[in-house]
């Protein structure tokens, strides 16, 4: 009987008729603020086997007595948990399904509005003092209306949260609040389930002693299976037709912001907001502003491109490649193959100059003044979105440590400040394992730089294939084949080595032991962030950089392994580095978005036919909302989507002078990504605790890093890897029109250099006969060095007028802040006349 049961709390049944699918206890009035599950297997009394040895009997027995202790165990913290729970004040009433093998039990839990108050002050949670206008923040919007363009991205979005001015909640001041004569629906659905989680966190299973504290420790134990505050009804769209208003908030956000068919409209922020808080709000703020930035770089960058295949017919170097005929016999790529004519590589002399054109200059120049304005903007839309959702003032409390942390911990000391005792571990032994830790990942950058080298061996073994076939084509083709077969091999290694390193950075960040959440993130964050660094743009590094600057001139080449060093392809090694990120951003792209699409439709599709099995032997008419979002799999968090974009971000900054067209396919990418992002939080995923939070955190410095290291490499990339200078130097000198600079950057093979009974041929370079270098490659090295340090200057010089001309906050926001501020210190006032000053203000 339900009397019977401790869990169990007998509600006032009379208030309404019962909503079995809703969010309410039996009564139909208690919201249901989280819900707590766990199954257990039902124990069959079995006969043991006659034959069982002495030893096997014993064993078994061991097992069965150790299993039997942890459940006891468990059973024990539970039944404290719940104890003290409802000492807290919460309200409770429990459900179960139960099968043949299983019942799962789940335990719904409300907070009371005593309870509500007084964590709510506790929190510094913010309360309403006057309502204010809430227009659309889309300054394209605000743009196109000015210019009375229709805007098709627009979309009236029904039930928009208000806004209000709003002050920390004090309840001796309740009655200065708005709203606050009605009591169950003065706090939203996520602040009454922050303040749950929030009571959740604090209470404890066991010995405070030991840190027994906490539903993520029990849920790190397996006491709980789940603990989840429930989606807001089914996001299916009802069958009949329904008002828009009268849709519930979830089928809101499917309807108007997860359907593929809203991929070009404005995102809901302040409904996704209001429904998961503000972490996961400004996460989509940030990647819905990312994409719109993307727009003008990606039209700026398929203009150059354009630009240069129009352009590519102007190319005299190209022209006069084609029309050489027999006249520039090249020395031999192997030692074993003969000379060639230069004329074979029209193509690709052709095509390269898509990737080497005046044009991707001015292109790099204009992204590394995209990149640092993009995030000077975001620091406004940052602290606009900040103040408008209330936590522009936000700071961690003093976090509680790791639920790992207090079962790992060897020690308990005093903490400082809040003054109870608390898991402590030395840092002097914390210390040694971050060393320790930083060496293996050490190694693991080493593993990297061993597979790039293997993917170099790879690609000359492939090139030395293709020339022994003597076919042509092939011999011709030999670089691109190997290029492009090896970048795909790379593809496959960086995407392999990233599952591994991720569960070891896991492991190693755990093993560490850091106290708090926090600490625990960015430490975290690091070590993924410098390996995915290494790993993916390892190879474009090394093509950017280092492929063709080894290779020697004949008679002297340089070897690796017996191998003579790579050295670029026809085309250039700006054309090889486009090929390389386009098979590795493009691919990991579509990889990601293929995993993201099916993995979650996976697991969600095992977790429903393992919970078929059980409801299958019971009648019910349909699964209750707890049972459904059980269903569902547990929300994975920000980490991997931040990272994700961070790694496109460099892509699209760094290399962007080898290939302009990276920010059209991140843009295309992106309008993808919000749909998929979407769709799992609304449709795939168990509604997660709305946290709280004021920025994107680390990431924004990291981006930060990645812009400024993006000027000093397309510096570089032009300087040394484009064809840009020589031309230009050569343009100065010699001739305006780039006649004759093919076989002004031809050099001579040296007179003691004999091939095939071939005693002359020519090879790219500026040397002499004797394999000295000339006047002009040293002329070319200072400009070259010269040019690195101007451009560097010019744009960081630039860069910082932008910084310093466009402010971190807007002015009108500033106004606001301080209307704000006025309101809240009279609403908390004791001087009845100064609160007649503001009521009158307010009228």
């Amino acid at each position: 009987d339900d009397d019977d049961d401790p869990i169990y709390i007998q509600r006032n049944s009379s208030s309404c008729s019962p909503d079995l699918k809703g969010n309410y206890f039996r009564d139909g009035t208690t919201k249901i603020d989280f819900v707590l599950v766990w199954e257990e297997k039902l124990q069959p009394h079995k006969k043991k086997k006659v034959r069982y040895t002495y030893h096997e009997m014993g064993k078994e027995d061991a097992e069965a007595g150790s299993c039997d202790r942890t459940r006891s165990k468990h059973q024990r913290w539970k039944e404290k948990f719940i104890r003290n729970l409802h000492n807290a004040g919460l309200l409770m009433e429990k459900e179960e399904t139960v099968s043949d093998r299983k019942t799962i039990h789940y335990l719904k839990l409300s907070v009371p509005w005593d309870v509500l108050a007084y964590y709510a002050e506790e929190l510094c949670m913010r309360a309403p003092l006057q309502a204010q206008p809430n227009p659309d923040m889309n300054s394209s919007d605000t743009f196109l209306q000015k210019l009375r363009i229709p805007n098709i991205m627009y979309e009236s979005v029904p039930n928009k949260p208000m806004d209000y001015y709003t002050c920390a909640f004090r309840k001796s001041k309740l009655e200065k609040f708005l709203g606050s004569e009605n009591h169950d629906a003065y706090f939203t659905n996520t602040q009454r389930h922050r303040i749950m989680y929030e009571i959740l966190a604090r209470t404890a299973y066991g010995k405070r002693k030991r840190a027994e504290v906490g539903i993520d420790r029990l849920l790190n134990e397996g006491v709980y299976s789940a603990a989840f505050p429930l989606h807001e009804g089914p996001f299916e769209m009802p069958e009949y037709e329904v008002l828009p208003e009268e849709l519930n908030p979830r089928q809101i956000l499917y309807n108007y912001w997860a359907r593929w068919s809203k991929w070009y409209k404005y995102q809901p922020l302040d409904h996704i907001r209001e429904y998961f808080g503000e972490k996961i709000a400004i996460y989509f703020g940030w990647l819905g502003f990312y994409t719109t930035w993307l727009l003008p770089a990606a039209i700026v960058g398929t203009f150059v491109f354009i630009s240069g295949l129009i352009s590519m017919g102007t190319n005299t170097p190209a022209e006069e490649i084609c029309n050489s005929g027999g006249r520039y016999p090249m020395c031999p790529l192997c030692d074993n193959c003969g000379t060639w004519n230069i004329s074979e590589i029209c193509s690709m002399a052709k095509l390269g100059y898509l990737f080497d054109h005046p044009g991707t200059v001015f292109f790099s120049i204009f992204m590394s003044f995209w990149a640092v304005t993009f995030l000077e903007y975001w620091k406004r839309k940052n602290a606009t979105l900040a103040h408008h959702w209330d936590c522009m003032d936000f700071e961690e409390e003093e976090e509680r440590p790791r639920p790992e942390f207090a079962a790992m911990a060897p020690l308990m000391e005093q903490n400082p400040i809040t003054g109870a005792k608390e898991p402590y571990f030395p840092e002097k032994d914390r210390l040694s394992r971050i060393i320790t830790g930083s060496m293996v990942i050490i190694i693991m950058l080493c593993v990297v730089m061993i597979f790039l080298v293997t993917v170099i061996m790879y690609r000359g073994i492939i090139s030395m294939i293709m020339y022994r076939t003597n076919n042509t084509i092939l011999m011709t083709q030999a670089g691109n084949i190997a290029n492009i077969s090896s970048s795909m091999v790379n593809l496959i290694l960086i995407l392999l080595m990233s599952q591994v390193y991720t569960s070891l950075a896991e492991q190693l960040t755990k093993w560490e032991m850091h106290r708090t959440q926090t600490h625990y993130e960015d430490a975290f964050t690091f070590k993924v962030f410098v390996f995915q660094f290494v790993n993916f743009y390892s190879s474009p590094f090394y093509v950017a950089f280092f492929k063709g600057r080894f290779v020697g001139y004949p008679g002297h080449y340089g070897k690796l392994f017996g191998m003579r060093n790579e050295d670029c392809g026809p085309g250039g090694c700006l054309i090889e580095l486009a090929q390389q990120l386009v098979i590795i951003m493009v691919g990991k792209q579509i990889i990601s978005n293929i995993q993201e699409f099916i993995v979650p439709k996976v697991k969600a599709w095992l977790q429903r036919r393992k919970l078929a099995a059980i409801r299958g032997s019971q009648i019910s008419q349909e699964p209750k909302r707890w049972e459904e979002d059980y269903e569902l799999i547990e929300c994975e968090g920000l980490f991997e989507e931040y990272l994700e974009m961070v790694l496109q971000f460099g892509f699209i900054t760094i290399f962007v002078a080898a290939f302009p067209l990276a920010p059209l396919f991140a843009l295309l990418n992106n309008w993808v990504e919000i749909r998929l992002d979407a769709q799992k939080f609304v449709c795939e995923y168990r509604r997660p605790v709305a946290e709280r939070a004021q920025d994107i955190g680390v990431w924004f410095n990291i981006l930060e890093a990645l812009a400024q290291l993006s000027v000093i490499v397309n510096a570089f990339l032009i300087a040394f890897t484009s064809d840009f200078l020589p031309r230009l130097l050569y343009q100065y000198e010699y001739d305006s029109n780039l006649r004759g600079y093919v076989n002004f950057t031809l050099s001579y093979s040296p007179h003691n250099y004999v091939i095939n009974n071939h005693t002359m041929c020519r090879y790219k370079s500026f040397r002499d006969e004797n394999g000295n270098q000339t006047l002009f490659y040293w002329k070319l090295l200072a400009v070259r060095l010269g040019f690195i340090i101007a451009f560097e200057h010019v744009v960081f010089f630039i860069l910082r007028c932008i910084d310093w001309m466009v402010p971190d906050v807007p002015e009108s926001l500033e106004v606001k802040v301080k209307r704000e501020r006025y309101l809240a210190k009279q609403a908390l006032a004791d001087n009845q006349d100064v609160l007649l000053t503001v009521s009158q203000d307010s009228i």
